[in-house]
């Protein structure tokens, strides 16, 4: 059995190592924990059930919901019986929802509770295909009468009765039907500048990506993985599926998505991979409650914050750390750091990865000082998730790694980075046009703008279409200066604009929590978060935040006017994508008013704006925002 797909590695991982734990589930305060034989067996009964339902060789299988191991047993159920899995975001909207179903012909859908089950049944006209619905947390849908509704339990029943049929298929069988070539999933892209595509991905594309990665950044069987990002993301399935399935390392689901921390500190994981909103977050949970520790915290803290970047600063110039600084930051990190990565969840952390986006290098060399070893990837859902990484001792500010095992790539002629490797995908489903475009002679066309130093080292610069190009002709990266702004505390979500403009602006969104946090302490009152984003301290706040990270930057890259939006940019209102990266135009149409505003002689605009609430509620808002010249001195803000 050499031509392997996912189910296949189960099943021999269950023949194998059947007694060993699997995964992990945190419920009402206890983890329960499957063995790979529970695990295959819970696979195995949930096909029998798709079966009675009529799934067949080719259908669809939709996932909505929470990271939870039926997640997981359904989506290899599906690829077991030579089906397709299709993971949806959980904070999908409704009509988010029916454009994937609809758009991937699915005929079966799982979700994880009720929520997820009133947005199908408000949708159920638009989605004529789909014939059942299934869901894994009954609460609150025991008086629902709708026909095609069923648990999880009644489905792995509905096994039983279909095993008993005379001409029912062997399970067994069916996967060893499988090929590698076989499409495995539909990852849907961001859909950054438009509907999102969905990227067919071969077993063979996820595994060999999976092992690729194992043999550049080997885990180990019992190895703890803890997975609290959307199942979804083809980062979350790359770690949780590819690679979990092909080392045996055991995956951790955290009891809700508000108890992460808790749970990562109970695992202490040896791996972690986050986009950089995760990182980011964290390092403001740190300095916030740095800054609210009396004054001897806050010595001790600096001063072994201090020795922990000499330590960084060594390791990045791949230079030897000197005897006494070595000697300082073991006793640093004896009495301070080890508690910093303790309170984060990673004292056991060998190896973390930011992916989905570029990490700022201040964030990079933060986590390094306290002794994490973080660092940087970079792929595409097009590429089953990762092309390249940093090796250990090897960590770039500027850069993102070397390819992995399998991977070349190359810089073409305009700029843009080319990848070629076992994991390019199959095409996007129902798209020619675009997989044309895309793939051209074996070469996945990233659309990102890059270059590749004198050591191998891969840079990217941008996406091709959002590089900043001023009046002047001088060039920069949107992405770089955002993240420099999103290192403050303070600063939670940066969009930087300037092209065919005489110089760079933004539009910044305040981090409430610390923010607020900060209000308090300096006694300044505020009713919601629109008034506190416009009263004269949080402004003169930030004004100072920016100018720090002026003094970084070029002079021509400087940001020298921004406005603080009246509200976050949030994922239902289109403005981010469900990963969270920024719809550049998209948000640029809509704040038009806001961005010409920027380039005027205004101090205020006047904005008249919709914002809609979690409950589906839209309230128009009409406010003034100020805008702030970093050029001006500190009393003409205030």
């Amino acid at each position: 059995m050499t031509d392997w797909t996912l189910p296949k590695l189960l099943m021999d991982k269950a023949r194998t190592r059947g007694k060993e734990v699997a995964l992990r589930e945190k419920e009402f305060g206890i983890w329960q924990q499957y063995t790979w034989e529970q695990y295959w067996q819970n696979v195995k009964s949930f096909s029998y059930g798709l079966l009675e339902l009529g799934f067949k060789r080719g259908d669809r299988l939709a996932i909505i919901g929470d990271n939870r191991p039926e997640w997981l047993f359904g989506a290899l159920a599906a690829q077991g019986l030579g089906g397709i899995s299709v993971g949806i975001y959980q904070d999908s909207l409704a009509k988010e929802i029916s454009y994937y179903l609809n758009h991937s012909e699915v005929r079966i859908v799982l979700v994880e509770d009720q929520e997820q089950v009133d947005k199908l049944l408000e949708i159920q006209d638009e989605i004529p295909n789909v014939e059942a619905i299934i869901y894994y947390d009954p609460k609150g849908l025991r008086n629902y009468t709708t026909e095609r509704l069923l648990s999880f339990e009644a489905v792995q029943k509905l096994g039983e009765t279909y095993q008993q049929r005379p001409d029912a298929l062997v399970f067994e069988e069916e996967v060893e039907k499988g090929k590698g070539d076989d499409i495995a999933i539909f990852c849907y892209t961001s859909g950054t500048t438009g509907f999102p595509k969905a990227a067919m991905l071969s077993h063979r594309n996820l595994i060999n990506m999976g092992e690729s990665l194992m043999k550049m950044d080997p885990m180990y069987p019992g190895d703890e993985f803890l997975s609290f990002l959307p199942l979804a993301w083809i980062g979350e399935q790359m770690m949780s599926l590819s690679s979990a399935l092909n080392v045996g390392f055991i995956v951790n689901f955290p009891e809700e998505t508000n108890t992460v921390q808790e749970n990562l500190r109970e695992i202490g994981p040896h791996t972690i991979f986050s986009p950089p909103r995760i990182w980011e977050d964290m390092v403001s949970r740190v300095q916030v409650r740095i800054q609210d520790a009396g004054w001897l915290k806050r010595k001790l803290y600096d001063m072994a914050l201090k020795a922990g970047y000499k330590r960084a600063d060594a390791l990045f110039a791949k230079k030897p750390l000197g005897f006494w600084d070595r000697i300082s930051y073991k006793f640093w990190d004896w009495l301070v750091l080890s508690a910093v990565r303790d309170h984060l969840g990673l004292s056991r952390l060998r190896r973390a990865y930011n992916g989905g986006a570029a990490l700022g290098p201040d964030v990079t060399r933060f986590f390094h000082a306290i002794g994490v070893n973080l660092k940087q990837i970079y792929g595409q859902t097009e590429v089953a998730g990762i092309a390249v990484v940093h090796p250990d001792g090897d960590i770039k500010f500027d850069t993102v790694g070397v390819p992995i095992p399998g991977t070349e790539v190359k810089i073409s002629e305009k700029g843009e980075i080319l990848l070629k490797s076992p994991s390019v995908f199959k095409g996007y489903y129902k798209n020619e046009a675009s997989t044309r475009e895309t793939v051209v002679d074996g070469w996945l066309h990233t659309g990102d703008a890059g270059a590749i130093d004198e050591s191998g080292h891969l840079i990217v610069i941008d996406r091709l279409k959002d590089v900043i190009r001023l009046q002047n002709g001088d060039m920069y990266s949107p992405q770089y200066i955002e993240n420099k702004l999103k290192f403050s505390p303070y600063i939670k979500e940066a969009m930087a604009v300037g092209t065919d403009r005489p110089f760079v602006a933004a539009i910044l969104n305040i981090d409430m929590e610390n923010v607020g946090q900060w209000a308090e302490n300096h006694q300044i009152a505020y009713t919601t978060y629109t008034d506190l984003t416009q009263k004269p301290q949080v402004l003169e706040l930030i004004r100072r935040e920016v100018e720090r990270v002026n003094r970084e930057l070029p002079p021509s890259a400087q940001v020298l006017r921004f406005v603080l939006l009246y509200k976050e940019l949030d994922a239902d209102d289109e403005e981010l994508t469900r990963t969270r990266k920024i719809r550049r135009q998209f948000v640029a149409k809509k704040y038009a008013d806001v961005i010409e505003g920027l380039y005027s002689d205004q101090d205020i605009i006047d904005v008249k704006g919709t914002i809609r609430y979690q409950d589906g509620r839209e309230v128009v808002i009409e406010t003034q925002m100020a805008v702030v010249d970093v050029r001006r001195k500190e009393e003409d803000v205030a």
